[in-house]
């Protein structure tokens, strides 16, 4: 029996050259808003593009780097024959006369950069309903309340300025896998706010900013594995299900 290979996603910003794909010979034709948009949807056979940018190669030729969460290689994609292409995207794809060549890519990740960074709010929603489904997960808020500020004694407040901090406890559940996690957060801003109904604007605008980081804490602690056949089974760093 043949064995699966499994793949590891996390909720952190990828930077592993397996999940980089390195485009040449795309012609300065379009837009760029319209080429990055073509690239995204040109290759989201191969997975959930999460990024993508040009550079310009020779006088009215472009090239690419397309970032995934996560990559579905061709077994051609692992092959780096030097000067060859090795993968042929049909031109019309992208509205240009010449076929795309694509190969992973081999740029090197700066040091500085190689640690893990959390996804934003957005992608976290993006990566979640895209690899289980909008079905595929809950999350409601445990608590959500207001603590005392944190303030610096020797630093007077002006009048009409309030400063606000907010704590969020957050559950996050995945019903067919029977996992659970929590994500806990605590934020603190300044506002100078004299009207009412401003000040209930700006609270609306940080309770909403603690919220979406608590759940992007709680994604933090999740690991999804892709097992082949589009089976995708739901972990936890280090830790059981709460």
């Amino acid at each position: 029996m043949e064995q699966m290979e499994a793949e590891v996603v996390e909720f952190v910003v990828p930077v592993e050259n397996s999940k980089t794909l390195f485009v040449w010979n795309l012609e300065a034709s379009q837009p760029e808003h319209v080429l990055l948009a073509s690239l995204s949807s040109l290759f989201s056979s191969l997975g959930l593009c999460t990024s993508s940018n040009l550079s310009p190669t020779s006088p009215g030729f472009l090239s690419a780097l397309v970032k995934f969460f996560h990559l579905v290689t061709r077994p051609e994609l692992r092959e780096r024959p030097t000067g060859k292409a090795l993968l042929q995207m049909p031109s019309h794809s992208l509205l240009q006369d010449r076929p795309l060549k694509v190969r992973l890519s081999s740029k090197k990740m700066p040091h500085f950069l190689s640690h893990s960074t959390p996804l934003s709010h957005a992608h976290c929603l993006n990566l979640a309903n895209h690899l289980l489904g909008f079905n595929g997960w809950t999350s409601h808020i445990i608590t959500l309340k207001e603590l005392d500020p944190d303030l610096d004694p020797d630093q007077s407040q002006d009048s009409g300025v309030v400063t606000l901090r907010l704590g969020c406890l957050l559950q996050l559940h995945f019903p067919f896998h029977q996992i659970t996690t929590r994500g806990a957060t605590v934020l603190q801003d300044t506002f100078t706010c004299s009207d009412p109904v401003e000040m209930l604007r700006c609270r609306g605008r940080l309770q909403r900013a603690v919220r979406e980081k608590a759940l992007v804490q709680a994604f933090s602690n999740v690991l999804l594995v892709l097992i082949g056949n589009g089976k995708v089974v739901v972990d936890l760093k280090g830790a059981s299900s709460v």
